[in-house]
């Protein structure tokens, strides 16, 4: 098992950032590639950013390129997700999850709870 805990959300105007964190404790972190999904009212859950296990290359959603940064700190078993320049439909719950990256949701092996980014215009 690994537990995610994400933490960072908040409500920012528009152009704002935030980063947010999520904390992987239980089977080793290292095993496995990382990433960032995120759910808007009455949307399916869609990914966002993932981060490879074994080089840390990074992988993002057209919608998200060049504002958003993935990172890991294998050392805190931490997952960060830097968003720069934010956008009122970036509001929405977004969840850790552990699995391959740019897979499905449904092919992700653990979950977060989520934490709630609402941007406001």
């Amino acid at each position: 098992q690994v537990q995610l805990v994400e933490s960072g959300g908040d409500v920012v105007q528009a152009g704002g950032s935030l980063r947010l964190s999520c904390a992987a404790s239980g089977r080793t972190f290292s095993n496995y590639d990382m990433n960032w999904f995120r759910q808007a009212p009455g949307k399916e859950r869609e990914f966002v950013a993932g981060i490879r296990r074994l080089d840390s290359s990074t992988y993002y959603a057209d919608s998200v390129k060049g504002r958003f940064t993935i990172s890991r700190d294998a050392a805190k078993n931490t997952v960060y997700l830097q968003m720069n320049s934010l956008k009122p439909e970036d509001t929405a719950v977004y969840y850790c999850a552990a699995g391959r990256v740019k897979a499905t949701p449904a092919g992700m092996s653990f979950w977060g709870k989520g934490t709630l980014v609402t941007v406001s215009s």
